[in-house]
């Protein structure tokens, strides 16, 4: 069934009603004693939410020492062993250093002393052993909310390729050439050398996403996204040619979209 978007005339207003639904629920779980796990991707799309979390964290004075981040996927290279292991945590375009700097660290500075995330609670998946993650997030009750972001150009989510089956879960996945040609313009550190970008990467799979969370928010943003709303916006189920639709076969699926994106997918701004 096709889910119909919330639009809004920036993508600073996208982000901030994200961070409201985000904030509140933080302060539910909290007040009844457990914890609140949100999915994360990094990258541009979900900026503006994770700035007006932060600014929603000082002005409610929201205690966020029941918040898990549960990061999406991360870059893999080769060790010199051979072995695919995750990227430099010093690389910009390192996952697990987006978690640490830009989600984690700035929401514990923003909710002071003794109320901030620790290290235990930032969790990302692990090549070696990808299959376990699934495991984990069940283990603790299934993500609360999911951020969702697509690919301009292909439509990926998290590192999901076209073609990824619904029935797909944690794993070791390798990265098509659209998906790196897009993460070229996400990530400076890349140089704008296609080189640069790594060939494989670990991912939560279409079927994490869809079995283990309670709400998923795709968040879409920018003139640069005019296909990927096109595309969104006419689904009405999981298509494998464009794996970002996997947000119509989730529980409580909700679609943010600038007034940017509508134009450029040649749709009238209400």
């Amino acid at each position: 069934m096709a889910v119909a978007p919330r639009v809004f005339d920036t993508a600073e207003g996208l982000g901030l009603a994200a961070a409201e639904i985000i904030a509140s629920g933080i302060q539910t779980a909290s007040a009844d004693g457990r914890r609140f796990l949100l999915g994360c991707p990094s990258g541009r799309s979900p900026g503006t939410t994770y700035d007006a979390l932060a600014r929603i964290v000082v002005d409610r004075q929201l205690d966020l020492s029941h918040l898990v981040v549960v990061m999406m996927d991360d870059y893999l290279v080769r060790s010199v062993a051979g072995d695919l292991v995750h990227e430099d945590e010093r690389a910009a375009h390192s996952c697990i250093r987006f978690g640490r700097e830009e989600i984690v660290a700035v929401l514990s500075v923003a909710a002071g002393p003794g109320r901030g995330i620790t290290a235990d609670r930032l969790w990302f998946p692990d090549p070696a052993d990808p299959a376990a993650y699934d495991g984990l997030i069940r283990a603790a009750g299934g993500i609360d909310v999911f951020l969702l972001a697509t690919g301009a150009s292909d439509g990926h989510v998290a590192f999901n390729p076209p073609g990824s089956t619904p029935e797909s879960r944690t794993r070791v996945v390798e990265l098509p050439l659209a998906t790196r040609t897009d993460n070229l313009g996400t990530f400076p550190s890349f140089g704008g050398d296609l080189a640069n970008v790594p060939t494989h990467g670990v991912t939560v799979g279409i079927a994490t996403i869809t079995e283990l969370s309670r709400a998923v928010i795709m968040l879409v943003h920018g003139a640069g996204k005019g296909e990927a709303t096109a595309r969104l916006l006419a689904a009405n189920g999981y298509d494998d040619s464009w794996p970002a639709t996997v947000f119509t076969a989730c529980r409580d699926p909700q679609l943010f979209v600038d007034a940017a994106a509508l134009e450029a997918a040649g749709v009238p701004v209400p």
